[in-house]
C-alpha cells in the first residue's frame, strides 16, 4: 500500500510507463476525472506497473489529492509569473501537485522557441517535460532542447485506432535512434492509436520506454478491462 503524498510533493515518472491523457473528454471531466484516475491507479498497483494520468488543468488539484501516481498537466505556457491572463503558469501546475506537463501535443502545438522555454521553465522547477513530436525531424529538433521525454505521435494516427508502433514502426525506431544519438538521456514514448497490449509490446520492441494514449482507455466501453490489457503489454 502506497503512502499518501505529502502536501506539495510531486512524484517521479518511472519507466516503463503508461500515460493516459484525459484530453477534454466528458468521460474524464470533473468528478469523472477523479474516478478514472483512481481506477487507473488501482489497476497499475495491482498489476505492478507504472502509470500516470494527464487530466484537464482545471482538475489537476482534485486528481492530485485523490491518487498517488504521477499527474501531468496537458499543457503549460512558456511564461514566468506576470501579466498573462488565461495562460498556464508552470508554477501553478506544481502548486496543484503535478509532476510535470505535456508540451507541444498536436492539439496544442507550439513553435520550437516556445517548446524550448517551456522545457527550461519546467526543468528549473524540477518538473518533468513530456514533449510530443509529429515525426522524426521534429523529434530531432526537440531532442536538442533536452526534454525528459519525447512522445512520437503522428497527428494523422491520433485517435484512429491504428497504432503508430504498427503502422509506422520505422518512424518510431528511427526516431529513437536519432534522438539517442543527440541525447541518450531522453526517454522516448510511443503515442497515437495505442489501444491494445500488442500495441504496447510493439512500442517497447522499437526501443521506447512506454506509451502515451487517450481514447484507448478514456473512451473504452470498459476502461478497467482496457487498462488491464494495456498493462499486460508492459510485462512481456
Amino acid at each position: 500500500m502506497q503512502l499518501p503524498r505529502l502536501f506539495g510533493e510531486t512524484l517521479k515518472l518511472k519507466v516503463p510507463v503508461i500515460i493516459v491523457n484525459f484530453k477534454t473528454y466528458s468521460e474524464a471531466t470533473g468528478a469523472r476525472a477523479v474516478k478514472l484516475s483512481k481506477l487507473i491507479e488501482k489497476i497499475a498497483d495491482n498489476e505492478q506497473i507504472n502509470a500516470a494520468v494527464a487530466p484537464q488543468n482545471i482538475d489537476l488539484a482534485k486528481v492530485a489529492e485523490a491518487v498517488n501516481i504521477p499527474i501531468l498537466a496537458q499543457h503549460v505556457d512558456p511564461i514566468k509569473p506576470g501579466s498573462f491572463t488565461g495562460s498556464i503558469l508552470p508554477e501553478a501546475i506544481k502548486a496543484c501537485g503535478a509532476a510535470g506537463s505535456l508540451i507541444n501535443h498536436s492539439e496544442k502545438p507550439m513553435n520550437l522557441n516556445q517548446i524550448k522555454v517551456a522545457i527550461e521553465r519546467l526543468r528549473k522547477l524540477k518538473l518533468i517535460s513530456v514533449a510530443c513530436a509529429k515525426d522524426v525531424e521534429n523529434s530531432i529538433q526537440i531532442a536538442k532542447l533536452r526534454p525528459d521525454f519525447i512522445a512520437i505521435e503522428p497527428p494523422a494516427l491520433i485517435g484512429g485506432g491504428i497504432a503508430v508502433s504498427k503502422a509506422e514502426p520505422e518512424l518510431v525506431s528511427g526516431a529513437v535512434a536519432k534522438i539517442h544519438k543527440i541525447n541518450p538521456k531522453v526517454k522516448v514514448l510511443c503515442g497515437a492509436g495505442i489501444t491494445t497490449a500488442e500495441d504496447v509490446k510493439a512500442a517497447l520492441r522499437l526501443g521506447t520506454v512506454g506509451v502515451l494514449l487517450a481514447s484507448g482507455v478514456v473512451k473504452a466501453k470498459d476502461p478497467a478491462r482496457a487498462m488491464r490489457d494495456l498493462c499486460s503489454g508492459l510485462k512481456f
